[in-house]
């Protein structure tokens, strides 16, 4: 299963935000990376480099290599919507996502892990694909075998975040799918409009 496994605060660092969850290297050194980080003048970047910066910091947030977002942006574009809208909305269907929305894990690498692992349930049935496509009235669970294990009860009760296109059952341990939701509502910085120009070169 191809995912990223390289250093993430030097990847932080770079985009100079904390896109895999709370860093305290990024904290402590807001500047790039390597030996002359917070003295290196960087030149203007080009058009197409902010373009790529910008589908970098997507893939990376998301984890999703570039196969699979480039996939992603083919399904987004054939679709009636737009296309830089769709494609957002796409990858917060991923299951993975989803589970890390809900507070079963801290970040979306872990959330990967527990749905690979088999910890994760769609509407009652062990699912370990992470890029399954949740679609509305989906109910999203934990497993009866793995509602005990500390990384995902601690995860869930240090948890303080919800989302109007969600809702979550702490008795069961389960969370609703209930709509997709629109751009205003995904919290991520990314412009995804910078992403669709460059795909369409």
């Amino acid at each position: 299963m191809a995912r990223y496994t390289g250093p993430k605060s030097r990847i932080a660092r770079r985009f100079k935000e904390p896109i895999f969850g709370p860093d305290k290297s990024l904290e402590k050194r807001n500047y790039g990376p390597g030996q002359h980080g917070p003295n290196k003048r960087r030149p203007k970047q080009s058009e197409y480099g902010i373009q790529l910066m910008e589908k970098q910091k997507a893939k990376y947030t998301y984890g999703i290599l570039e196969k699979q977002f480039r996939n992603l942006y083919k399904k987004a574009k054939a679709s009636n919507g737009i296309t830089g809208e769709v494609l957002l909305q796409l990858c917060e269907q991923r299951l993975d996502n989803v589970v890390y929305r809900l507070g079963i894990s801290p970040t979306r690498s872990g959330a990967r892990q527990f749905v690979s692992h088999r910890h994760i349930t769609v509407n009652g049935e062990v699912l370990n694909i992470p890029s399954y496509q949740v679609k509305e009235g989906d109910v999203i669970g934990v497993r009866e075998k793995s509602k005990s294990i500390p990384g995902i009860t601690g995860s869930l009760a240090a948890n303080n975040k919800s989302f109007d296109w969600m809702e979550w059952n702490p008795t069961e341990m389960s969370g609703k799918f209930i709509k997709v939701p629109e751009r205003v509502q995904i919290p991520e910085n990314i412009k995804e409009q910078l992403i669709v120009e460059l795909y369409s070169k």
